[in-house]
């Protein structure tokens, strides 16, 4: 995707996604009495929709055994995240959790851009971008925190 607007626009859909999918998730969850029940449901569709992309996009599993191990820890990261969302979200709320998500992902993603860690583009956080991310921290915190007296 060298398209930066288009780009821009998946990742837009896929943010309004996330705690879409928190809220169904947890609400799953609530509905089997079980977290982990509803977690390995929406692990089996996810596979089903990225088995058929891979089939439509014509990709492969060549190389796989190259792979260096530490590379697939993405999948215990996202069966974390969508284990403690599911756990989590009911009792906390829907926003709580997905802004304290947000907190997260502000911090981990610019050290990982300003180490270029994971082999990610090098892109070096300096005054402005911290202060930006700083901005945006303080505006999950005044509309989760404060916001609610």
């Amino acid at each position: 995707m060298s398209s930066t607007p288009y780009a821009a626009l998946i990742m837009l859909a896929a943010g309004v996604g996330v705690p879409v999918l928190a809220a169904l998730n947890a609400a799953l969850g609530q509905r089997l009495g079980s977290p982990a029940a509803a977690a390995l449901i929406l692990f089996v569709v996810a596979l089903l929709c990225s088995g058929a992309t891979l089939v439509v996009a014509g990709g492969s599993f060549r190389g796989l055994v190259a792979v260096p191990a530490h590379l697939f820890l993405g999948g215990v990261l996202v069966a974390f995240y969508v284990l403690s969302i599911t756990w989590i979200a009911p009792g906390f709320g829907i926003g709580n959790a997905i802004f304290f998500v947000l907190l997260g992902q502000i911090v981990s993603a610019g050290l990982i851009d300003h180490f270029g860690l994971f082999g990610a583009r090098h892109s070096p956080v300096g005054a402005l971008r911290l202060a930006g991310m700083l901005m945006m921290a303080g505006g999950v915190f005044l509309s989760q925190i404060v916001g609610r007296n």
